[in-house]
């Protein structure tokens, strides 16, 4: 496919039904990469990063910085690592954490592949995305796109899983109340009836799913500490991110990047507010690993994968 026929199926609603279809958009971006040949610009601020430039046709725009370490430039080389995550799915369907003690996927785990095959994904649909004509629709379409795909994941891992609009009344206030639309509620063995007069059930997970903390972080923490206090306990709460990075100018250069995470707004709400239960990173940040305080309370994506995903719903 050309990149117009790609920025098609992007904008499709109906077009994300199953991961297969975020593959095979995926690898006909990559393939259109191989065939093309765009500029490959490295940013001067971050060597790791990387951006494309298309051609005349669509302006010569500049797709979004890209994570080299994470970022599955062959399409054969994504293929087979989709292929190697598909199975850890189902292996992790089929017996949980141990699927984890298999050599091939312990391999396989060990050098980021789950981060990379999600990574590839997302980040080849932003970056068709990053070459329309308005870059409101892109931003708004990537993040559906993003919730959808964490929301297909959890499925083929077994688990009931949907988004949802719930209604909490305010029991001081007759006639009033407090509405939330739930990227996800997840949880284990139990059928979830997706309406706006259904309340969080005590064996539901919460999931806030978007493609970076910024202008969103309060929100998070926000919505747990209401949920929890006009339902009468805690709800647990989590949040999944795909990074905090954006194009910066520096120097003069426009491939320039910006941290956009808030590490003192983060840990500040986390002391005075309340803990979520859960925070990942597909592409964390260099100081969330090594803080000794956010390494506490931000964890690589993975993790949620192969661990915390199954302990988070045994209760």
């Amino acid at each position: 496919m050309n990149l117009h026929e790609l920025q098609e199926t992007v904008r499709n609603r109906e077009g994300f039904t199953s991961l297969d279809k975020y593959h095979d958009v995926c690898f006909a971006f990559l393939e259109l990469l191989e065939q093309s040949r765009p500029t490959r610009i490295i940013s001067p601020s971050d060597d790791k990063y990387i951006f494309f430039q298309f051609g005349k046709e669509f302006g010569h725009k500049i797709t979004r910085p890209l994570n080299a370490a994470i970022f599955s430039e062959k399409s054969r080389d994504f293929t087979r690592e989709f292929a190697q995550f598909h199975n850890l799915l189902l292996d992790l369907k089929r017996s949980e954490t141990k699927a984890v003690t298999k050599a091939n996927h312990h391999k396989f785990i060990e050098s980021r592949g789950i981060n990379r095959v999600v990574y590839t994904i997302q980040q080849s649909i932003g970056s068709i995305s990053d070459a329309f004509e308005d870059p409101n629709q892109s931003r708004k379409r990537v993040g559906q796109v993003f919730e959808n795909l964490i929301l297909l994941l959890i499925k083929e891992l077994g688990l009931e899983c949907e988004s949802r609009t719930i209604n909490i009344p305010l029991l001081d206030s007759p006639g009033y109340s407090m509405t939330y639309e739930l990227d996800l509620v997840f949880s284990r063995g139990r059928v979830i009836v997706a309406s706006e007069s259904a309340i969080i059930k005590s064996n539901e997970v919460v999931g806030s799913v978007k493609t970076t903390s910024k202008d969103r972080l309060d929100k998070v923490f926000l919505d747990k500490f209401l949920m929890s206090k006009l339902l009468g306990r805690s709800v647990p709460v989590i949040a999944i991110f795909l990074h905090d990075v954006q194009r910066a100018k520096k120097s003069g250069s426009m491939f320039g990047i910006n941290s956009t995470f808030k590490s003192n707004h983060f840990m500040g709400y986390t002391l005075a507010l309340n803990r979520l239960d859960g925070v990942y990173y597909v592409d964390p940040r260099p100081n969330m690993l090594v803080d000794e305080h956010l390494s506490k309370e931000i964890s690589d994506f993975s993790k949620f994968i192969i661990h915390d995903l199954w302990s988070l719903t045994s209760r």
